[in-house]
């Protein structure tokens, strides 16, 4: 039954979400509580979910999904009323954020727009992710069916998930895979996406160093010299792209 305990239940995860703008948006330092609530379209949409999740939960017909719709239009990020969401999410910019029923969101996760937590199939019962606490989720990453990321994990921009991930990973590619396993328990989100592992570079790095090696051993055995220079690739760098 919807009472005082639930209206401070949801005023409690409600300044938790502020808080965590104010934690990890570069662009919320020095902003007030008002302003948050009334501009960050993350924190909006998650105050209406968590309403809608209440009235669903002691099952008020019609209003979860109609406040869920209204939410979507205004914020253009879709939280379906089922969804499991921990404290402390931050969805920075949020655009075309998709978490679906019976996903599971722990607490102090980060988001990017573009995320999706979604489903395959149409089989019923659990069918989209749960991500555990403290895990990033990059721009544009899509996390399919019931696999669990692990604690700390870190999942890179526009990476397609479809298999569990170990904690205090960092996953990318299509299908994503993880490439760096530490063991270590990160520091907070780390946005740093541009110097993120690149398996692809790595590999054609590889082929083009093996390449030169045989060229320049084809040119010991016949005494022509190669008639085209491998050149090893080099990594770009960039600046820190860390915050919103």
């Amino acid at each position: 039954m919807l009472g005082l305990d639930t209206l401070a239940r949801v005023a409690g995860e409600l300044r938790r979400d502020v808080a965590a703008a104010h934690d990890r948006d570069p662009a919320a330092r020095g902003v007030s509580s008002v302003e948050i609530l009334a501009a960050w379209p993350g924190v909006q949409a998650l105050l209406a979910h968590r309403v809608a999740h209440v009235l669903q939960q002691v099952g008020v017909p019609f209003a979860p999904r109609m406040l869920a719709l209204a939410s979507r239009a205004v914020t253009n990020i879709e939280i379906h009323p089922g969804a499991e969401i921990g404290d402390g999410l931050f969805i920075d910019h949020g655009t075309g954020v998709v978490i679906g029923e019976t996903a599971e969101v722990g607490d102090n996760v980060t988001m990017y727009q573009g995320v999706t937590l979604g489903g395959t199939g149409f089989a019923t019962g659990k069918r989209h992710p749960t991500v555990e606490d403290n895990v990033t989720i990059g721009s544009g990453a899509k996390l399919l069916g019931p696999i669990r990321i692990g604690h700390g994990a870190k999942i890179g921009a526009n990476s397609v998930v479809i298999h569990d991930v170990p904690p205090n990973s960092t996953v990318v590619g299509n299908p994503g895979h993880p490439v760096r396993v530490d063991g270590r328990k990160p520091d907070g989100p780390d946005a740093d996406w541009v110097h993120l592992p690149d398996p692809v570079a790595d590999a054609i790095s590889g082929l083009a160093n093996r390449l030169n090696e045989l060229e320049e051993l084809v040119a010991e055995q016949t005494g022509r010299k190669p008639s085209a220079e491998a050149r090893p690739l080099q990594r770009r760098g960039g600046p820190d792209s860390a915050g919103g």
